[in-house]
């Protein structure tokens, strides 16, 4: 009987660990509208999240800039008039550790439309991670219709040409990766930090 109480308190643990891991946490919860400052090796960008529109998308994406999980990060993904994407990588092209998947929150109302940041994720609705794009065109593409979108959830309010710029830079295959798209310089997120609520 021990044995089977030990049991029973063991599953209930594991899946208590198992929800507050996959919950996201609440950063600056009374701030509806959070700043983030996004250094990167070509400037300063920064952006501003709709927790109202997005809620679990916001605070994951704010889960890792607080705990600096996005520094020294790389964009290994620019396509010229369509995206410029990272989060994912370190400056040596390692993956980084993911917090659990996040719901899909693309039918929200915002568009992918050029200068709106949204979460990259596969092909399955419901995978995005930590990895971010910018819209550097109008991706309507990219929009929620008859299937799932990808989910925006917040707009550059500053720094449009560093955006612009990052879009225009030089790629090419890399053949030790298998990517197309690729910068040629590394293109690095530097830093990434949550502003004071104004």
């Amino acid at each position: 009987m021990k044995s089977l109480t030990n049991i029973m308190l063991f599953i209930l643990a594991s899946t208590f660990s198992l929800f507050a891991a996959a919950k996201n946490i609440a950063i600056d919860p009374d701030n509806l509208f959070p700043k983030v400052k996004l250094e990167t090796s070509l400037g300063v960008i920064v952006v501003e999240l709709d927790r109202v529109k997005a809620p679990i998308t916001v605070d994951n994406f704010l889960t890792y800039v607080v705990t600096g999980e996005y520094a020294n990060t790389i964009f290994h993904r620019v396509e010229s008039d369509f995206v410029v994407q990272g989060g994912g990588y370190d400056t040596d092209y390692a993956v980084k550790k993911n917090n659990p998947d996040i719901i899909n929150e693309s039918g929200n109302g915002w568009k992918n439309e050029i200068g709106t940041i949204a979460m990259a994720r596969e092909s399955r609705p419901h995978t995005a991670n930590r990895q971010f794009f910018f819209n550097i065109g109008d991706n309507t593409s990219l929009d929620p219709g008859r299937r799932w979108g990808y989910a925006v959830f917040g707009e550059v309010v500053e720094g449009q040409e560093v955006l612009e710029k990052m879009g225009a830079v030089e790629t090419d295959y890399n053949s030790e990766l298998g990517w197309e798209n690729v910068p040629v310089e590394p293109l690095v997120l530097i830093k990434a930090t949550l502003l004071p609520a104004e």
